[in-house]
């Protein structure tokens, strides 16, 4: 591991790379902590703050770009910004459950599972963490990959389980 890539990156990468980890590590705390507590919602606007400038900063970032200066992954940066107006409209107008599931789902998809993306070979996270073997970025994200379409699947599947049980009963 070498923070080298990372340290020499573009100002805009640096900035994105420390808003992600922000995002990262204060997001359990934002979601898990008690509702309504103080720590809760100063946990709450710290991450959306970074998350925004996680977006934002996206922006500022064409090296996967595909249509023109764009990529997928601006199409998710508008998709987390406009996630995080509705996650913060459904908590003032008191609808808990719609603002918890928006910013669960941000959590979980538009972070982890987007973030690990950015392990893909020759991304500066790559570089700074898998420099001798950068092709362990493709298992890392199969890896993490399958876990999300466990989870997603996985209700469905003891669904269907449930109801072909008791339809053979």
């Amino acid at each position: 591991m070498t923070l080298s890539p990372l340290l020499t990156a573009a100002p805009v990468i640096q900035l994105h790379a420390v808003a992600g980890l922000l995002a990262i590590l204060l997001g359990p705390f934002a979601l898990y902590l008690r509702s309504g507590t103080r720590l809760h919602k100063a946990a709450g606007y710290i991450w959306v703050s970074a998350m925004a400038v996680l977006a934002l900063s996206s922006f500022g970032i064409h090296s996967f770009a595909v249509i023109g200066p764009f990529s997928p992954l601006h199409g998710l940066a508008l998709v987390t910004l406009w996630s995080l107006y509705e996650g913060i409209r459904r908590a003032r107008a008191g609808q808990i459950s719609i603002h918890r599931r928006v910013f669960h789902n941000l959590y979980w998809f538009g972070v982890m599972v987007a973030g690990v993306f950015n392990f893909l070979p020759g991304r500066v996270m790559n570089r700074a963490l898998m420099p001798d073997m950068p092709e362990l970025g493709y298992a890392l994200i199969a890896f993490v990959l399958s876990i999300a379409v466990f989870l997603v699947l996985r209700p469905r599947v003891q669904g269907f389980w449930r109801r072909h049980a008791l339809r053979t009963q």
